[in-house]
């Protein structure tokens, strides 16, 4: 037992010594930066329906969603969004595309398995824990609310 937990101490040292510094600053405005940017582009598609195409303010929200989870559904499927994601790290992750990304990634991953086997049992293996505990959060806020 010894000898295993000595094997495990060398490893530990060996990892730490060999894994690359994390500059937290950098990573924190890369993500801040890209993650205003996705924001930015949906402002812009917002006034663009608002503008141009003389929606009222709830369609247009919806407009911009739909837009934005589109655009990040596609550029998935091109595997743009993998290197921005590794770029931004959450920056990518937060907006509304994140969640495009966490869709489409996995029935890309699973598609050769089928429709019903890979598709259909793989689709919400990245987005289904965030929905669930968004939901049961949202239940729990609003029981409280309701009875305070």
């Amino acid at each position: 037992m010894k000898n295993i937990n000595k094997t495990t101490d060398e490893f530990n040292k060996i990892v730490k010594k060999e894994q690359p510094a994390v500059n937290k600053v950098s990573n924190f405005l890369k993500a801040y930066l890209v993650g205003g940017i996705i924001c930015l582009i949906g402002q812009i598609f917002w006034e663009l329906y608002m503008t141009l195409f003389d929606y009222s303010q709830q369609d247009a929200e919806t407009m911009v969603t739909i837009t934005m989870i589109f655009l990040g559904g596609l550029l998935t499927g091109l595997d743009v969004y993998d290197e921005i994601g590794q770029f931004a790290g959450a920056g990518s992750l937060v907006p509304v595309t994140g969640f495009a990304n966490s869709m489409v990634a996995p029935a890309l991953e699973y598609k050769q398995e089928g429709f019903i086997i890979g598709i259909g049992a793989n689709l919400f293996s990245i987005a289904g824990p965030v929905l669930a505990y968004g939901m049961v959060s949202a239940f729990l806020v609003g029981l409280i609310k309701t009875l305070f």
